[in-house]
């Protein structure tokens, strides 16, 4: 598709085709004159109002069992994000639809809050940000994120958060209730210091150094803070693993861990047009070590592989990263959930 005016501040320059659509509209002419394919860049909300919000994890390489997403797509734009695929199953494009029609799950501390009410519930840590980030910048509108910590405080429940957005520290006189129990980690993905790269790669999502900030105050709040550098893409920012472990070990970050890049269903092609179109000089280098670390292919839904790849490059990435944790983060770790808090308001309580 010929786009005629590339979109600032969007990760995904293309509308690929829905799998889960009979029909799409072509733009490409057999004569060669191709119809200019213009996308109104601004974004929309969509509201939904579901009858659930936890979705219990079925992937060994998740350590969470249960998660919630407050929002559906995320504005951050994130070129290589595997969540975009998600967005096909509302009958949108895992491309541009995914960081411009964003779902607004407005009821979902609401829903929470019943789950945690029955009787058969038993406190386990739940995961916000499984699939779309938390804190993306229409978090600052509704709240939704806020509304459901305030839940947790109340109920002395386990949480934990991933994000990219300093958006976080809005909330920080929850998440020091909740960390005076013991009850909440939370993780920030660190993928570069280098703010060009980020612009392109990550167009609307906070700087590194803004993140290394947010590490540092979170930590100065008590708060267990672990640095996730994600994803790990080869010829882009594999280089950038040892500053980012020292930079995050020095402002308070108690544990670190990180993903290699793997490109799902349509993130695949999303992700080749925009190395393409950023870092055409380089493209064909990096795109050949991802398939290289996934047997040929540039997706990877192998269990237990699909986040770390395998051969030569993987390897010593890996290495890596091990020799730089160890550097960096020699005797720390990240403190256990307190599971025996929970309550339920009005019940008499131990504590």
């Amino acid at each position: 598709m010929a786009i005629t005016n590339p979109l600032k501040g969007r990760g995904s320059q293309i509308n690929p085709h829905n799998r889960f659509k009979k029909l799409s509209l072509d733009t490409h002419a057999e004569d060669g004159l191709d119809e200019p394919f213009e996308v109104d860049p601004r974004t929309q909300i969509v509201y939904d109002h579901p009858k659930k919000i936890l979705t219990k994890n079925s992937s060994p390489d998740i350590p969470m069992d249960w998660s919630i997403n407050p929002y559906q797509g995320c504005e951050h734009g994130c070129s290589y994000c595997y969540a975009r695929n998600a967005h096909e199953y509302w009958g949108y494009s895992a491309g541009l639809d995914f960081e411009r029609i964003i779902i607004v799950k407005e009821n979902a501390a609401e829903l929470l809050e019943k789950e945690l009410q029955k009787p058969n519930w038993k406190p386990v840590p739940l995961m916000f940000s499984g699939n779309t980030d938390c804190y993306q910048p229409l978090e600052r509108k509704f709240e939704i994120t806020r509304r459901c910590l305030e839940v947790l405080a109340r109920y002395r429940h386990p949480v934990s958060l991933i994000t990219k957005n300093q958006l976080i520290l809005r909330d920080l006189d929850l998440l020091k209730a909740l960390a005076e129990h013991d009850l909440v980690h939370v993780a920030l993905s660190i993928t570069t210091l280098n703010e060009d790269l980020r612009r392109r790669m990550e167009p609307r999502t906070s700087p590194g150094l803004k993140r290394l900030e947010v590490v540092r105050k979170l930590s100065e709040a008590g708060i267990p803070v672990m640095a996730m550098l994600g994803p790990i893409i080869p010829g882009l920012n594999n280089h950038e693993i040892p500053e980012i472990l020292e930079k995050a070990a020095e402002a308070g970050a108690c544990s670190a861990g990180y993903n290699f890049v793997h490109l799902n269903g349509a993130v695949g092609g999303i992700f080749e047009n925009w190395i393409r179109a950023h870092f055409p000089d380089r493209a064909e280098k990096v795109l050949s070590q991802i398939r290289e670390a996934h047997g040929g292919k540039l997706n990877d839904s192998r269990f237990g592989v699909r986040m770390r790849g395998e051969g030569a490059i993987a390897d010593s990435i890996s290495q890596l990263f091990k020799l730089s944790k160890r550097k960096y983060f020699q005797g720390r770790s990240t403190p256990p959930y307190n599971l025996t808090a929970f309550r339920r308001p009005g019940q008499m309580s131990l504590f």
